[in-house]
């Protein structure tokens, strides 16, 4: 009996033994979100990319996630503690997170990070990106072309380069085709906060906009052009399901093949700090289907743009271009550099509004 249980004993102790060197031979994967993974927006396509790893590889990972931190100290603690549970990589997805990233990562040296839309990077710290510019200016060919009003009204988030850039992106091409056309801006300063973004819809369509496009996160503004027969873009993730009627085609954030791409180096060892920025061509930048309601013509022109894109054959920033307040920016044959881009702090010429400080 004695001699039983030492054997038990002993089999016990190996299988917690073994299972516990299993567990350690997974890859611990974290992420931390600014919205909930069912805003069906920014969050939930990270969250898509998330599944994306879980299928890719099985058992030999282990993903976690915290939906709706804040940007700064709320961050800094979420990802602390996924690093002291023993995530071997973390992916922190908005702008916000970038200092938290930075001083976690200096905590926890053997940790990597990934940092999404920032600029600042470490030896254990690589930020990623999608050229949301290029979409942009697909969808403002199709909204110069579209609006009835020639007013075109946009829901910004917060002042940053990424959604300057996208302002002026979906500006530029509005007014190529359409010269009477005019965009007003709101800004929100919130990334999702639903409330917030059907005001700033209801506020725009009153100014008589007839386009909504949106640089938050929620389905908010697509419902209200649902409710007021307008027509609106989605944004990061496919929304016609909020507003069938509404969604002209919507701007798709696939971050899966980046997500899966960068476990798998953890994994094989061969993981470095980089910078990517990636858009259309990559397949980072996608669109959900274009809607029945664009005339053939502008759909093929649509169509067309994303080719050139593709190809390199068209530059979303390319010359003639002057910044708003008059002064030469880009010469005929000129495109802006990536410097510039990820840098931008002002606005192109014929946009109206002052971007807050």
């Amino acid at each position: 009996m004695k001699l039983h249980s030492i054997l038990t004993g002993a089999a016990l102790a190996l299988g917690l033994a073994a299972s516990g060197a299993m567990a350690q031979d997974k890859t611990k994967v974290g992420f931390i979100y600014v919205g909930p993974v069912g805003d069906f927006g920014w969050s939930y396509e990270h969250n898509e990319g998330r599944l994306a790893v879980e299928e890719a590889f099985g058992d030999s990972v282990e993903t976690v996630f915290q939906e709706s931190v804040p940007e700064g100290a709320d961050a800094e603690r979420v990802m602390t503690q996924m690093a002291l549970s023993g995530a071997d990589l973390i992916f922190s997805t908005s702008f916000g997170y970038m200092d938290p990233t930075l001083n976690v990562a200096a905590k926890f040296p053997d940790v990597k990070f990934e940092h999404a839309t920032g600029f600042k990077r470490a030896d254990n710290v690589s930020t990623y990106s999608a050229r949301f510019y290029e979409g942009r200016a697909v969808i403002g060919h199709i909204a110069g072309k579209m609006t009835e009003t020639n007013t075109v009204g946009y829901i910004a988030s917060f002042p940053i380069p990424e959604v300057i850039r996208g302002i002026n992106s979906a500006y530029i091409h509005a007014k190529k085709v359409n010269p009477d056309v005019e965009f007003k801006v709101v800004w929100v300063y919130t990334w999702f906060d639903p409330a917030k973004e059907a005001d700033a819809a209801n506020a725009l369509i009153e100014q008589g906009a007839d386009v909504i496009m949106q640089h938050t996160d929620s389905t908010a503004p697509m419902t209200i052009a649902e409710e007021k027969g307008i027509v609106a873009f989605g944004q990061a993730s496919d929304m016609k399901n909020f507003g069938p009627t509404a969604q002209l085609t919507a701007i798709i954030d696939d971050w899966a093949p980046y997500y899966v791409s960068r476990v798998k180096a953890v994994m094989d060892g061969t993981w470095e700090s980089t910078d990517t920025w990636d858009g259309i061509e990559p397949g980072m930048v996608a669109f959900a289907e274009m809607s029945d309601k664009i005339p053939a013509d502008v759909r093929a022109e649509a169509e067309q743009m994303i080719e050139d894109i593709k190809s390199g054959a068209y530059h979303p920033f390319s010359g003639p271009l002057n910044k708003q307040d008059g002064s030469a920016w880009l010469a005929e044959g000129e495109t802006a550099d990536d410097g510039t881009l990820a840098g931008m702090n002002f606005y192109v010429e014929g946009l109206e509004g002052e971007i807050p400080q």
